[in-house]
């Protein structure tokens, strides 16, 4: 059987990263019946993060901040499947994801640097993957990352 979310993932030219390890204590994930609490996730791919520093005012920054919240997003799906024991197919809908965009302050973008992930979330997902969402600009993340997203899902029961 082939699974739905997976076959997407790789229809859209996608892949989930390699198995990391978090930068802080913390768990990727806590379950509570069917909803699944994913930690934040940095655009960090194979050790590594991908996009550093503040995303600035600038066209080219914020095409490259998006790309950064779709490295978040790929991320937290490698930890949602995770939690799904291997099976993306059993998410029952994307309940609300947070977006953190280290930036200076008066950046008025975060929103469309969030999008990045929103748009693989609604991708794989479908109409299940549209969501409630936060898009806030801070002083700095984890590794001096430009982006950081969480997510909160429920699951088919």
């Amino acid at each position: 059987m082939t699974l739905q979310v997976e076959s997407r993932l790789i229809q859209l030219g996608l892949e989930l990263p390699p198995d990391w390890t978090p930068r802080g204590q913390f768990l990727p994930f806590r379950k509570d019946g069917t909803i699944v609490y994913l930690s934040g996730q940095i655009c960090e791919w194979d050790g590594s993060v991908t996009h550093i520093g503040p995303v600035l005012d600038e066209p080219k920054a914020i095409e490259a901040g998006r790309d950064a919240a779709k490295i978040c997003a790929l991320n937290l799906i490698y930890r949602l499947r995770e939690a799904c024991e291997g099976d993306l197919d059993r998410v029952d809908v994307v309940l609300r994801l947070g977006g953190f965009v280290n930036c200076q302050s008066g950046f008025p973008h975060s929103p469309l640097v969030i999008n990045g992930a929103t748009e693989i979330f609604i991708a794989l997902f479908g109409d299940q993957g549209w969501h409630a969402r936060t898009a806030v600009g801070v002083s700095g993340l984890p590794g001096n990352a430009s982006v950081e997203v969480d997510a909160i899902v429920r699951l088919k029961s």
